[in-house]
């Protein structure tokens, strides 16, 4: 939501934008705020007495990484927050810059602090750095001959290194909210140059299309009124304007993974209409419905299990009518996969099992296979009584061989799996119990 620090009129101020004599400019570089009151959105991190809002009103700033999607003011508030330092801004590229720029920048700095006078250093996708390049860094944020601030689209536990993380304090910026949006594009108008009317309810489209990205509602806006008919941008306009949609969406990033994740969870939670949401979210992103049909498996295996064993038996033939058929059969092929493993009963007890099996694996020594378990395939395994006293299940009493132990025998009577009092794997439960009591009962034959 905006608050009256941050909202802005649709009246253009002279410190809005940028002197027309230099050039065309894009409507967004020209409407760049060069105050916070200009400023629109981050409300959580720029409302009076938060940390970040008490460091650049003080004129005392920290290093920092600013963490959020493209178009919401990372670039504008690191340059806001060195005016009010009265701090010497340089920028530098990931994409362009190497370690030649970085030690440039560090002697421009080293000047400015001779003169008594801060350098905020701001690296743009600073997440494209490696692991060395980022160290370079280091020294120069840890003796103060920089204050760095860097921006990235991407998570920085994964990105950044830890002895940089550990010297700068991350903020989390948000994308626009529609409101906000709107505020920008109003101010937008009134900073086109040439003076433009719009039918109600453009604005409120524009923003929606923006998907929270301000940098993209200006761009649509400027385009929007150059094919704008009779001087007013209407709904036709809009039409041709916003024939694609291009939702945030990071085909290996922070969205892409939280999308599935929330998919993943729709699905457990037994939610089948959140789970289509995400899934048709995840499509028009562009994901590829062969990974979504492969995440589907697993969440047929690690979340549905014996509950319901006919939910991986959908999800794998969702999966081939992807792959056989492709868009548009193969999407609903996977959609009613998901559906159903949404509204099937749940049981994780494979997938827990599954795990503590493992666990003990991995922490446990090579033990020996039992001597009746031991396949004897010679003579001479057979003399070294391979295979000796092994009980043929399918000799016994209902193929069950009560009171034989097929484990380590270190490991008797580990247990790993345990049924859930859902669907069929209620049954299971009940013939297992069964199983059980069998056991003990030969147990106490055996020892009477």
């Amino acid at each position: 939501m905006t608050n009256d620090l941050f909202d802005a009129t649709n009246t253009l101020s002279s410190s809005e934008v940028e002197s027309r004599d230099s050039g065309y400019q894009p409507l967004a570089a020209r409407l760049r705020p060069r105050t916070l009151a200009d400023y629109s959105g981050q409300i959580h991190i720029l409302a009076p007495g938060k940390p970040l809002r008490q460091a650049i009103d003080s004129g005392q700033l920290h290093s920092m990484i600013f963490w959020g999607p493209p178009g919401v003011g990372k670039t504008t508030l690191a340059r806001l927050a060195a005016g009010h330092a009265n701090a010497h801004f340089l920028q530098l590229s990931a994409v362009l810059s190497g370690v030649k720029d970085i030690r440039e920048a560090i002697t421009q700095a080293r000047h400015y602090k001779t003169q008594g006078r801060d350098t905020v250093l701001f690296v743009d996708e600073v997440h494209r750095f490696n692991k060395s390049q980022q160290d370079a860094f280091l020294p120069y944020v840890e003796d103060g001959t920089v204050i760095f601030i860097g921006a990235t689209t991407e998570n920085p536990s994964f990105e950044l290194n830890n002895a940089l993380l550990s010297r700068a304090r991350v903020y989390k910026l948000r994308p626009l909210e529609s409101a906000e949006l709107e505020s920008v594009l109003g101010r937008g108008l009134a900073a086109l140059e040439l003076s433009v009317a719009v039918d109600d309810g453009c604005l409120a489209l524009i923003a929606a299309q923006a998907d929270g990205d301000a940098r993209r509602a200006l761009n649509l806006l400027e385009l929007a009124a150059d094919l704008a008919e009779a001087g007013t941008i209407t709904a036709k306009t809009l039409d041709e304007v916003l024939q694609a949609s291009l939702r945030r969406f990071d085909k290996g990033g922070d969205l892409f993974y939280d999308q599935i994740s929330a998919l993943h969870k729709a699905v457990r939670g037994s939610s089948p209409d959140a789970a289509l949401y995400w899934f048709c979210r995840m499509l028009d992103g562009g994901c590829d419905p062969l990974y979504i049909a492969r995440r589907v498996v697993r969440m047929a295996s690690e979340d549905i299990g014996n509950a319901d064993p006919r939910a991986l038996t959908l999800a794998l033939e969702a999966w081939q009518v992807q792959e056989r058929l492709g868009s548009p059969e193969g999407e609903l092929a996977i959609a009613q996969a998901l559906v159903y493993l949404a509204c099937a009963a749940k049981s994780n007890a494979v997938y827990s099992a599954y795990k503590a099996a493992r666990a003990d694996v991995e922490r446990g020594v090579s033990e020996e296979v039992p001597l009746h378990l031991r396949n004897a395939p010679t003579a001479l395994m057979k003399s070294m009584e391979h295979g000796a006293d092994y009980r043929y299940a399918h000799d016994e009493s209902e193929a069950y061989a009560a009171g034989e132990n097929y484990f380590p025998e270190s490991l008797r009577d580990r247990r790993y799996y345990f049924p859930v009092e859902r669907g069929l794997e209620q049954k299971i439960q009940e013939k297992l119990d069964y199983l059980r009591q069998r056991d003990k009962t030969s147990t106490l034959l055996r020892y009477d």
